[in-house]
């Protein structure tokens, strides 16, 4: 039994011991972040208390009052649904293009990865130009439709429209590498049973290419919803969150809680409602699709 045990610990220990300094990071930069975060969303904390008050859920019953944090989680949303989808189905469609054995095939994968590559400070400035009223080439043609000035970025009606194209433009290409790494994996017998079948094009890739890159499919839709949350450094280059909080995001309202209101209780308290959220979806995500999924 005890030469057993010994021969077990050999040959887990080296491995641990490989995973180890990730393991600490990881508790350093992530759990003990989210457990001092959890903690601290039960106190109130701000310029106003000297010394932090014990409040209980006093902080999450303070955040179902708020406004402006029901209207900030209501466009991280409506943000959420506008980008994820479509930025999936856009990198999907990419893929699949750059996947031909066609001539310049390596220049079409690098132009559609080039948006990823670009800083996302960068992205925003580039996009705020684009939509400056009378100068921008986005601003010029909503108002060579609509044959009068728009303020794309200044109008509650379009800022979030706005902010979501710009999003999809610089997402769709990462996510695309996944596709087409996918992709790649699938066997071409399939491919060359299907033509000599006479299949056509569209069936081949309802029967072949989605269902085979569903696992691709979880493990994006998962990555692009996280990032749908987390993604802000554009708000403070275009917007800071306005016109009304018509484009804030919850990740930017809480840095400004934070930071410009300073009430760390609150802060805390949202970042908690956002982490247990993005773990809901994600498990019902793995668990929801885990049925549909053709593991290899």
């Amino acid at each position: 039994m005890v030469t057993g045990w010994s021969e077990k610990l050999r040959r887990n220990g080296f491995g641990w011991g490989l995973v180890l300094p990730a393991l600490v990071f990881l508790a350093l930069f992530t759990y003990y972040p989210m457990l001092k975060s959890a903690v601290l969303s039960l106190y109130e904390k701000n310029l106003a208390t000297s010394e932090p008050v014990f409040v209980g859920l006093g902080n999450y019953a303070n955040l179902l009052k708020d406004s402006v944090f029901l209207k900030v989680f209501s466009n991280n949303i409506w943000f959420a649904v506008g980008t994820v989808p479509t930025s999936l189905l856009l990198a999907f469609v990419m893929a699949l293009f750059a996947d031909k054995a066609i001539k310049g095939r390596g220049l079409a994968r690098l132009s559609f990865f080039y948006p990823n590559m670009i800083p996302m400070i960068a992205v925003a400035n580039i996009w705020l130009f684009l939509y400056t009223p009378h100068f921008g080439l986005f601003a010029r043609l909503a108002a060579w439709i609509t044959q009068q000035p728009v303020n794309l970025l200044g109008s509650p009606d379009t800022v979030m429209g706005a902010l979501m194209i710009m999003m999809v433009w610089k997402e769709a290409g990462y996510f695309m590498i996944f596709y087409l790494a996918g992709m790649q994996q699938i066997p071409k017998d399939l491919y060359e049973a299907a033509a000599v079948n006479g299949i056509g094009a569209l069936t081949v890739i309802r029967k072949i290419t989605i269902p085979l890159t569903m696992p691709t499919t979880l493990f994006v839709a998962v990555v692009a919803i996280t990032n749908a949350f987390k993604l802000v450094d554009h708000l403070w280059i275009m917007t800071k969150g306005g016109p009304n909080n018509a484009s804030n995001l919850l990740l930017y309202y809480i840095y400004d809680t934070t930071f410009n209101f300073y009430d760390q209780g609150m802060a805390a308290a949202m970042t908690v409602v956002m982490i247990a959220l993005l773990l809901i979806i994600s498990s019902l995500q793995f668990f929801g699709w885990d049925r549909k999924i053709h593991y290899e």
